[in-house]
């Protein structure tokens, strides 16, 4: 077990609010916002909208921290279902299957989700990595880690493959480049997608799905599983909030630090680039716990709780129905008189309440698909 003795608290509202905001980045939120980029003529709005966009190579903004708090949020939640099981007397093989059958379907949705329509008789142009796929088996590793190890165990193998991923690719020299290349050209990652990793790469000479970057990946789930146990632990509020404050701190100051030498950077999953994320994680997971389960203002989350329920649902939809043109066909008859200018920007919004409701149905139907 790795909390205290007792049962087992129920679900946490702050996990599924912090979800749903994350989500509602990927499912509309995001765009809306960088498409206010550049029409206001307010700062503040178009600095926001400068972080909704990827850097081509080092360097770091917001958008960057969507998919890792992600992940992140996957190993808080696998904390409390495996301790709940556990707690239930589910043998931990019984457990560790049900993680795994759900790793093999996240990968195959994952790898209909990256090459639909897909060419089954061309596996050389199939991409195999992808988003669905990273979280199905970051989540079998760090399953097999927390049923077997306790949380110092847990946090010194994440430090140990931060520490090993930093010291290969400074240390292993690339053909043609040497060693120590962070470059897009030279770094050992690219190298080894090149040549070991099946299929298509997404950015050609590498792919940040592949290989070597799921060692790194994996350990923001670790981390989320810390963050798991901190919440399950039998203390006060104040006690958790003082934990998870010290684990976001820490992340973030030692992932500026590590960036002198290890630049941050998504593409390579830095391990610099892991601590910061996994610091923010811990900190945005702080404010949400801190506002919706200890000082109970729960009404204002339920916007982003409708989203957070039915994740993997919306993340499809998103890829297989286009509610842009939904969009057009249901709003663009009223927001056209806005002027050329605003049209994409309220397309966007109109997309964005299309899901929302879309969500709202199921929840209020009590439908929520899960893996």
């Amino acid at each position: 077990m790795n909390n205290d003795s007792g049962p087992v608290p129920g679900r946490l509202a702050s996990i599924d609010a912090l979800r749903g905001f994350d989500m509602l980045m990927i499912s509309g939120g995001g765009a809306f916002i960088f498409l206010l980029g550049g029409k206001t003529n307010i700062g503040a709005i178009d600095a926001i909208s400068a972080q909704l966009e990827h850097p081509e190579w080092h360097g770091f903004t917001f958008y960057d921290f969507i998919f890792p708090l992600f992940l992140f949020l996957a190993g808080t939640s696998l904390a409390f279902s495996l301790t709940k099981g556990m707690s239930m007397g589910v043998a931990k093989a019984v457990l560790l299957r049900k993680v795994f059958e759900r790793m093999l379907i996240l990968t195959i949705l994952g790898i209909l989700d990256k090459n639909a329509p897909i060419d089954l008789f061309d596996p050389a142009h199939i991409r195999y990595g992808s988003v669905l796929g990273r979280i199905g088996l970051s989540t079998f590793i760090v399953a097999c880690l927390y049923v077997n190890f306790g949380w110092k165990q847990r946090l010194i193998i994440a430090v140990a493959v931060l520490v090993v991923y930093y010291l290969a690719l400074l240390l292993i020299p690339v053909p043609g480049f040497g060693s120590g290349d962070f470059s897009f050209e030279g770094n050992l990652v690219g190298w080894v997608d090149r040549n070991f990793m099946p299929g298509k790469l997404r950015q050609g000479t590498y792919d940040e799905l592949a290989l070597l970057t799921q060692f790194p990946s994996f350990c923001l789930t670790i981390f989320g599983s810390l963050a798991g146990d901190v919440l399950l632990r039998r203390v006060q509020s104040m006690d958790k909030l003082k934990w998870l404050a010290l684990a976001g701190v820490s992340g973030v100051v030692i992932g500026l630090i590590w960036n002198q030498i290890f630049p941050i950077n998504k593409h390579l999953w830095s391990s610099s680039f892991i601590c910061l994320t996994a610091g923010l994680s811990f900190l945005f997971l702080l404010l949400f716990y801190w506002i919706i389960d200890v000082l109970g203002y729960k009404k204002w989350s339920f916007f982003f709780r409708v989203i957070g329920m039915n994740s993997l649902v919306i993340y499809l939809v998103m890829r297989f129905v286009d509610l842009n043109a939904s969009s057009r066909l249901l709003f663009e008859g009223i927001y056209k008189h806005a002027g050329e200018k605003w049209m994409e920007v309220f397309n966007a919004l109109g997309a964005l309440a299309i899901v929302w409701l879309f969500l709202y149905f199921l929840y209020k139907h009590k439908i929520f698909v899960k893996v």
